[in-house]
């Protein structure tokens, strides 16, 4: 994974300021610093600037295509077109291609290495590589290079400008995810809900299997006491009987001896 950069602020103000007083020969001069400017890759604001706005249809009708084109549009569009735009410096036109590589980023989490040497105009997937880490390294995208599948995965891309048409499909877009959300939260509530009647029913049956366990216990101790106070009575009963044939043992005795003794008198 390539480390990502420090993230900016909005270096595209100072440009839009200058906007402001600026017309001619002067305008076009800013845009063209714009377009080199590090750190700028979002044009929207300089294109609503009514002295932008006026180059359009005058002599330097290519330097507002080109803002535009920055704005919006892809590398491949700038080599199929270039008669309509100016002729890039090296510091812009790898900037275009950053911005190619963000809005083909938006369109697929996986971007083949065969489609992106067609759509930035590279012939070898080195320089595919090094422009790639580039863009990493600036902030543009995150992303690794899987060299095994031949193609860059994304995490993340920043932003472009966006038409007024787009506007439409943006907003269609985020309710189709809203209803996306409503539907897995309703999903998620008739979960809950039937994980809590699934827990009452638990918690029910415990709470029987406890009182059943009780009254069980409260049987076998009924039970055991029973048969404990049956065998009391039966040894007391086996204890008188062993005393009544004690005393008669006694007795017999007593007179036993008492008619031995005459008997010896008699004698």
């Amino acid at each position: 994974m390539i480390e990502k950069g420090s993230h900016m602020g909005n270096p595209l103000e100072q440009f839009v300021l200058l906007a402001k007083s600026t017309k001619g020969a002067a305008c076009s001069e800013l845009v063209k610093q714009a377009l080199e400017s590090p750190g700028v890759y979002v044009f929207g604001e300089l294109l609503d600037m009514s002295n932008i706005v006026e180059l359009k249809n005058g002599p330097n009708a290519n330097i507002y295509n080109t803002l535009n084109l920055f704005a919006y549009g892809t590398y491949k569009q700038y080599i199929e077109n270039k008669a309509d735009y100016l002729e890039l410096t090296p510091i812009q036109k790898v900037k275009l291609q950053h911005l190619t590589l963000v809005t083909l980023a938006t369109k697929s989490k996986y971007l083949p290495y065969k489609v992106l040497l067609e759509e930035l105009d590279l012939s070898n997937v080195r320089d595919l590589e090094d422009l790639i880490i580039e863009a990493i390294y600036a902030d543009i995208i995150h992303g690794k290079l899987d060299q095994k599948n031949s193609q860059l995965e994304v995490d993340y891309a920043i932003g472009r400008d966006i038409h007024s048409g787009d506007i439409n499909v943006i907003v269609n877009c985020l309710q189709e995810w809203c209803s996306a959300c409503e539907g897995v939260l309703s999903c998620v509530e008739t979960q809950i809900q039937r994980a809590n009647a699934e827990k009452n029913h638990n918690i029910q049956k415990k709470s029987e299997m406890e009182q059943e366990i009780i009254n069980i216990k409260k049987t076998l101790k009924a039970q055991l006491q029973e048969r404990s106070d049956g065998v009391d009575e039966s040894m007391s009963s086996d204890n008188r009987e062993a005393a009544v044939s004690s005393d008669k043992g006694k007795k017999a005795l007593k007179i036993k001896g008492k008619h031995s003794g005459k008997f010896w008198q008699k004698s």
